[in-house]
């Protein structure tokens, strides 16, 4: 009985040694490039914390003009200043990014096509999780505004630059909880039945197909695009769901750090050889399995249209 009480008292502590050598083993993931930027241009949505920050490090680390994108620009501007004193790149530049308004969508990518002649890696990172019932400020639930609708206008305002800098690439961060995700078309906004964990599903299943569409539309022009699963990972993704933080802090020894659910981004962005696979998904640096409904080109093509539609992107 005293061994059980004690081998109890201890495991926790047990546990938090090792915490680093469990995270080791669930993150096979590495991205082993050793590309170098210098010249090149990237774009990092929500890059003032999380896995978006540490994607903007490394990519400046190699030398390249990295754009924090974000709402915070005061919390961007901290962070920015970290990444250049940590890696002595002083092009590193924060600007206004609210995924949730279109207006600040498109006076961002103006000041920046203004700013830049060329764009080489997009990646949209930035998002939202298990939110109460919301919408932005252009009516859409909040879950498809932020993570689908928002950077599919964001990468559609883009794309010309991508085009023009080829070859280049956009990693659009999408979730294994597409799994559960369903494009429900008639209740595209939640306003017919609503709930916070599958609106977030919903939305990152859209982020796979939006990629799948748009890799499609892309061939030979020399942009590639992907998706990618980073792991679970300790971020403030969680922020709006008390049970979801609970669940973070009581399996932390098994959460990726932010560094860690960089790795597959990264990969995308810089390895070598990658553009044959466009349009595919990844999971700890390689291509992984998606749901039938991740994988239906028809329900692809019909929310690129109705994304356009919603968004008054004119449709080709």
């Amino acid at each position: 009985m005293i061994g059980v009480l004690l081998l109890l008292l201890l495991l926790p502590l047990l546990l938090f040694i090792a915490a680093p050598q469990i995270r080791k083993m669930l993150s096979n993931g590495v991205c082993t490039s050793t590309a170098q930027l210098p010249g090149k241009v990237a774009v990092v949505t929500g890059a003032n914390t999380g896995i978006g920050k540490e994607t903007a490090k490394e990519l400046a680390q190699r030398g390249a003009r990295v754009y924090i994108a974000c709402r915070d620009v005061q919390k961007g501007e901290l962070v920015a200043r970290e990444i250049q004193t940590m890696t002595g790149n002083q092009q590193v530049f924060v600007r206004k990014l609210d995924l949730a308004d279109t207006k600040s969508i498109r006076a961002f990518a103006e000041g920046f096509l203004a700013e830049e002649k060329h764009l080489h890696i997009l990646i949209n990172n930035a998002g939202v999780m298990m939110c109460p019932y919301s919408k932005t400020a252009d009516g859409f639930e909040m879950h498809i505004g932020v993570n689908h609708l928002g950077h599919f206008l964001l990468t559609h305002l883009l794309l010309g630059k991508l085009k023009e800098s080829a070859p280049s690439r956009i990693v659009n961060v999408s979730s294994f909880a597409h799994l559960l995700g369903r494009i429900h078309f008639h209740n595209l906004q939640g306003e017919k039945f609503y709930s916070a964990g599958l609106a977030y599903c919903h939305s990152k299943l859209a982020n796979i197909l939006f990629t799948k569409e748009l890799a499609r539309r892309l061939e030979g022009s020399g942009v590639s695009v992907y998706s990618v699963h980073p792991g679970t990972v300790h971020s403030e993704l969680v922020r709006h769901s008390s049970f979801m933080r609970c669940m973070w802090w009581l399996f932390s020894f098994f959460i990726k750090t932010p560094q860690q659910g960089a790795q597959t981004s990264l990969h995308c962005a810089l390895a070598e050889g990658l553009e044959i696979l466009s349009g595919n998904h990844f999971s700890d640096c390689r291509v992984t399995w998606v749901s039938a409904q991740a994988r239906n080109m028809t329900i692809a093509r019909r929310l690129w249209d109705v994304s356009c539609d919603l968004l008054g992107i004119p449709m080709d």
